[in-house]
């Protein structure tokens, strides 16, 4: 199985802390890679350093590499913005844009330069069907995004993620702010998303991790203790601490 995304030996300091240590990971195509580990392990920072988020942090220091079919993503040819094109991000918490639904989902294409309103209608009707939210929302296109329900609002921000035809889905605990219906849904579209996207995720939730992903890394203290298929992860693990972590005895 190729790997689209891959770190080696990736290390990442804020300031003195040392928040990162020499993570090696690949990240399959077409699989649901969950990474999981208890609060402040380096999950979501290691997840954010893969679309270059921490380049926004002052005092960072990174080292090591992060490829992204093969390419070095810190290398000083390698734009931010066609790097935020092909790996999209999905935050914990839903963030749509203060403006209509549509102008939500256009507004990453009409960034990129796509202007016609047919384009632009297709791309945003394909985008609201990708995220499984079209039906709930055709007929209010031009209604603010803020006046929807958190789920649906999270949908929107997939949608939205989708719009500029990524590669890679990054989800930051995409289900953690949501009740147990919207994160059943956002399940489902886990798992249909991953016949056209690579999709990495960070959950605090141990049994979201069994039901979604295909393969799970488990962070602890800023290190990769250990990383494999879902199934052997859970049921066979090799290292102590991990099943230590997943059996409850701590985290």
């Amino acid at each position: 199985m190729d790997a689209i995304l891959k770190t080696e030996h990736l290390n990442l300091w804020y300031g003195d802390n040392h928040a990162l240590k020499d993570v090696s990971l690949e990240m399959p195509g077409h699989q649901v890679t969950a990474l999981i580990g208890p609060s402040g392990c380096g999950k979501s920072t290691f997840l954010k350093t893969l679309d270059r988020m921490n380049d926004l942090i002052p005092g960072v220091r990174i080292e090591g590499q992060v490829l992204y079919r093969g390419r070095n993503i810190f290398d000083p040819q390698v734009d931010v913005t066609w790097l935020r094109r092909h790996v999209g991000m999905v935050f914990q918490k839903p963030n749509p844009f203060p403006m209509s639904i549509y102008d939500n989902i256009a507004y990453g294409p009409r960034t990129h330069g796509v202007r016609g309103k047919k384009e632009l209608d297709q791309i945003v009707e394909k985008s609201l069907r990708g995220a499984a939210i079209w039906d709930e929302v055709k007929d209010r296109l031009k209604k603010s995004a803020l006046s929807l329900s958190g789920g649906q609002q999270q949908r929107i921000c997939i949608a939205r993620a989708l719009a500029v035809e990524p590669d890679v889905l990054l989800m930051d605990e995409a289900t953690s702010a949501l009740d147990p219906i919207s994160t059943s849904k956002i399940e489902d579209l886990i798992a249909d998303l991953k016949k056209s996207y690579t999709i990495v995720i960070v959950t605090h939730n141990m049994q979201q991790a069994t039901r979604v992903s295909d393969r799970c890394a488990f962070f602890l203290h800023g290190e990769l203790v250990e990383a494999g298929e879902t199934e052997q992860i859970f049921s066979v693990p090799r290292d102590k601490r991990t099943e230590d972590y997943i059996t409850g005895r701590f985290g």
